[in-house]
C-alpha cells in the first residue's frame, strides 16, 4: 500500500493533461424550490387563517443571450380560505413572462394566474352574521412590470406594478404599486423592505336566486366597493448556499371591518359596536418565519 502526502505527491513525474473540450452552450436554464412559512400573507392578508403553509415551485427560462430571458413556471401553496365554501386545500398559480437587462438595471414583464382547483361554481349567499354574495370560482390573473436597479453592489431598488380587471373574480378591478429596497450584508445577510399600495374598485352587480324572490346587490357587502389600502414589510434573511432564513414584520392600514370585506363572514365575527358589520383579523400585523429552498441548473452540474 502506498500512501503519499502532498510532497510526495508534487515530486512525482507528471503528464500534461489533455485540452479540456469545451462546453456546449445550452440557452435553457430551470429553477425548483420549496419553502414552508408560518403565516401565507398575501399583500397583508392571510391565505392560510393565520396558520403555516408550505410552497413548492418550478421554472424554465429560455436565454437568448445575458440580456434577454424568457421564462415560465407553476407554483403551488397550501391555503384556508373563509370566503368560499368549502375552502380547496391548495392555490396553484401558473406564471410567464420576459426579464430584461441593461447594465444595472433589470425589467421583468409578464403576467400571473392565481388557480383554486376543486372550487365550486357559482355564486353563494352567505346570511350570517350579514347577508352578503360571494363568488365561490375565486380565480383570477394579473399582469405585472417590475423594474429594478443595483445602486451598488450591496443596494438595491426597485418597483413592482400589477394590474388586474377582477380581484379575486369579483368583477372590481385592482391595482398595486410598491416600491423595494434591498442592502446585502456580509456573510450571507440582508435587510430588505417593501412600501405599496392596493387600489380597489366596485364589484359587479348580481341577480342571485337562492329560492324567491329574486334578490339583486353586488358581490360582497353594499355598496360593493371594496377597500383600497396601504401594505408594507420589512425583514432580514440569511442565506447558506441555496437555503434562505427570512424573518419578516408585515403590515396593513386595513381596519377589522374592512378585512371582512376580503374574508367573508365565515371568518368574521360581529361589530358589536357597529350592528350589521362584521370584523376579521386576516389582515392583522404578523412577524412571518419562513426557510426556503431553490436549485437552478447551474447548481446541479
Amino acid at each position: 500500500l502506498l500512501v503519499t502526502t502532498g510532497a510526495y505527491a508534487a515530486d512525482l513525474p507528471t503528464r500534461k493533461a489533455p485540452e479540456p473540450a469545451p462546453v456546449a452552450f445550452s440557452p435553457w436554464d430551470f429553477e425548483v424550490g420549496a419553502q414552508i412559512t408560518t403565516d401565507y400573507l398575501f399583500r397583508g392578508i392571510t391565505q392560510s387563517n393565520h396558520a403555516p403553509s408550505v410552497w413548492g415551485h418550478g421554472e424554465i427560462r429560455y436565454n437568448f443571450n445575458d440580456m434577454f430571458q424568457l421564462y415560465a413556471g407553476v407554483s403551488g401553496e397550501s391555503i384556508k380560505l373563509s370566503n368560499v365554501a368549502p375552502s380547496p386545500a391548495m392555490e396553484l398559480d401558473g406564471y410567464g413572462g420576459a426579464r430584461l437587462t441593461f447594465g444595472n438595471f433589470g425589467l421583468d414583464v409578464g403576467g400571473i394566474y392565481y388557480g383554486y382547483p376543486n372550487t365550486p361554481t357559482g355564486i353563494q349567499f352567505v346570511t350570517t352574521p350579514n347577508p352578503t354574495f360571494s363568488p365561490k370560482p375565486i380565480s383570477w390573473f394579473e399582469l405585472y412590470a417590475k423594474p429594478s436597479y443595483n445602486v451598488t453592489d450591496w443596494l438595491s431598488i426597485g418597483a413592482n406594478f400589477f394590474y388586474t380587471p377582477s380581484y379575486l373574480n369579483t368583477g372590481a378591478h385592482g391595482e398595486y404599486l410598491s416600491a423595494t429596497a434591498k442592502v446585502t450584508l456580509p456573510y450571507g445577510f440582508a435587510v430588505s423592505g417593501e412600501l405599496g399600495h392596493q387600489w380597489l374598485g366596485t364589484t359587479d352587480f348580481i341577480w342571485f336566486n337562492p329560492a324567491a324572490p329574486f334578490l339583486a346587490a353586488n358581490l360582497g357587502f353594499t355598496p360593493g366597493k371594496l377597500p383600497s389600502y396601504t401594505y408594507w414589510n420589512l425583514g432580514a434573511s440569511y442565506t447558506y448556499k441555496f437555503v434562505t432564513l427570512d424573518i419578516r414584520y408585515h403590515g396593513t392600514s386595513l381596519s377589522k371591518a374592512a378585512a371582512s370585506q376580503f374574508t367573508g363572514n365565515a371568518n368574521a365575527g360581529p361589530n358589536l359596536a357597529f350592528p350589521g358589520q362584521t370584523l376579521s383579523t386576516y389582515g392583522r400585523a404578523a412577524i412571518v418565519g419562513t426557510l426556503s429552498f431553490a436549485l437552478t441548473s447551474k447548481d446541479v452540474k
